[in-house]
């Protein structure tokens, strides 16, 4: 099993930022792929961002040039650099793993979910 802790949201006027962090323990020498997804009311979960254990990177467009995926091998750790926040990045970000790979269609192999965390930006 794999424990997957998410912290750092919180609330922030627009063309602010925040860092969110998700923690990863338990059996993970097998996961691969981490990242991060997020939901909006009313909507369906959508991915954001995903980082390979090579350090390879991808991006929804809505976020790129704003949102920056990296992660600390040695604290297992993956972190969510947000920047220029708008409203509309407002909902529950949740923390992804898996053995397979994370793509915005479909995700495979064994994989594990954060509770969420909320991130609210006001206009």
């Amino acid at each position: 099993q794999v424990q997957l802790v998410e912290s750092g949201g919180g609330l922030v006027q627009a063309g602010g930022s925040l860092r969110l962090s998700c923690a990863a323990s338990g059996i993970i020498f097998n996961i691969n792929h981490m990242g991060w997804y997020r939901q909006a009311p009313g909507k369906q979960r959508e991915l954001v961002a995903t980082i390979t254990n090579g350090g390879n990177t991808n991006y929804v467009d809505d976020v790129k040039g704003r949102f920056t995926i990296s992660r600390d091998a040695a604290r297992n750790t993956v972190y969510l650099q947000m920047n220029s926040l708008k409203p509309e990045d407002t909902a529950v970000y949740y923390c992804a793993a898996t053995t397979g790979r994370l793509t915005v269609r479909f995700i495979t192999g064994d994989h594990y979910w954060g509770q969420g965390t909320q991130v609210t930006v006001s206009s």
